[in-house]
């Protein structure tokens, strides 16, 4: 992309692209420090079970060579043999089999953390072409490889000297002990040599995990039009997103308008705001807006309403509050509990007289509406 669009790629890595890396297992790696956790593992290991080790190997070669006339006359005693030698030198290696198998199951995750992925092994024929092969090998990533093993070579190789020098008087004296003490002594000599040896490692792990790391960002970075176009397919496309709220809009006006004719009455402005109210007596509760709107919208909301007889009401100081302060669906705040139920004792009393059940209420006024300050909203222009 940066090649096809001139554009370097100077933004950082999105967390899609991140996780779309890691899907691919793509993941920060330093074999480095792999390999110095294991090392460092296996000399520890030498250093705390070298001597059960020792003592175990001195009895298996004693059993072994000191034979009875019983296991020189029966062939079958060297299967009995051999299969005491394997349990006994198997269970006195297994803390070192212990201590190595984590060190090789958890040093990987010490970067990238765990993470298996069925693309990393499906098969690529890519990988077997020779020219990116060739490419490979002459990079600037494998002239770093190489640099790392020469440097590797010659601190390991320095640290390796040092140690044959200041162990030399202990290597010495291995030859004037007795054998027994002289096998559990050089294992000890060995174990401390490979720990100082692998501990050399750690300063080519403190240079290889920060290059790693900083390697691993460079080459994940993005453009800024390829940043752009991942907003794009990810959140959708402005036109996209706008019909789509649009198309929402529209179905949450088709389904308030269909809850009008089910109201008990609709409070203008009279021409600016439209509010319908409905309330449950059987369920309780406060009355709810159950449809509101403003302009063309209160125009539609008076039109379903006279088509469906829902009384009319302009009380456009109520009409206003009860416009900004509940939304559709909500029931009505607690301070205009008053005043709505004026309303609604109006248009039962209205209703009533309809049906000539009862005289013709006295009309209801602005004035008799307590509308609190909190809620009154000023007129529109």
């Amino acid at each position: 992309m940066a090649e096809e669009t001139g554009q370097e790629k100077t933004e950082e890595p999105t967390s899609k692209r991140l996780n779309d890396a890691r899907e691919k297992g793509d993941i920060p790696r330093s074999r480095e420090l792999s390999a110095t956790v294991l090392l460092l593992a296996a000399a520890a290991s030498a250093i705390l079970f070298g001597s059960t080790v020792a003592s175990t190997m001195l009895g298996i070669m004693v059993d072994n060579f000191a034979l009875d006339r019983r296991d020189i006359f029966d062939p079958a005693r060297m299967f009995s043999h051999l299969g005491e030698a394997l349990y006994a030198g198997f269970f006195s290696l297994w803390g070192f089999y212990l201590l190595t198998l984590l060190a090789a199951l958890l040093s990987p995750i010490a970067l990238g953390g765990w993470n298996f992925s069925g693309q990393a092994v499906q098969p690529k024929g890519s990988r077997l072409n020779p020219l990116s092969g060739l490419k490979r090998m002459f990079s600037l990533k494998a002239l770093i490889e190489l640099a790392k093993a020469l440097a590797k070579f010659l601190l390991v190789g320095s640290f390796a000297i040092m140690v044959l020098w200041l162990d030399r008087p202990d290597l010495e004296a291995l030859a004037h002990e007795a054998v027994e003490s002289a096998i559990a002594h050089s294992l000890q000599i060995l174990g401390w040599s490979f720990l100082v040896m692998s501990l050399s490692l750690i300063i080519i792990s403190l240079i290889d995990v920060p290059f790693q790391l900083y390697d691993y960002n460079k080459k994940l970075k993005m453009t800024l039009q390829e940043v752009k176009d991942e907003m794009k397919n990810t959140e959708g496309k402005p036109e996209v997103k706008g019909r789509i709220r649009q198309l929402q809009r529209e179905i949450s006006q088709r389904k308030m308008m269909s809850a009008v004719p089910e109201a008990d009455v609709v409070i203008t402005n009279p021409t600016h705001y439209a509010v319908a109210l409905k309330y449950d007596q059987q369920g309780g509760g406060a009355p709810r807006v159950v449809a509101k709107g403003a302009d063309f919208v209160a125009l539609k909301i008076r039109e379903i309403a006279q088509a469906h007889d829902v009384p009319l009401l302009s009380a456009p100081p109520l009409a206003r509050a009860l416009y900004h302060a509940a939304e559709i669906d909500d029931e009505i705040p607690a301070g205009l509990y008053q005043s709505v139920a004026q309303v609604l004792a109006y248009v039962y009393q209205l209703k009533r007289y309809r049906q000539r059940l009862e005289e013709a209420p006295a009309p209801l006024k602005d004035d008799d509406l307590d509308i609190p300050e909190e809620f009154r909203q000023d007129p529109p222009d």
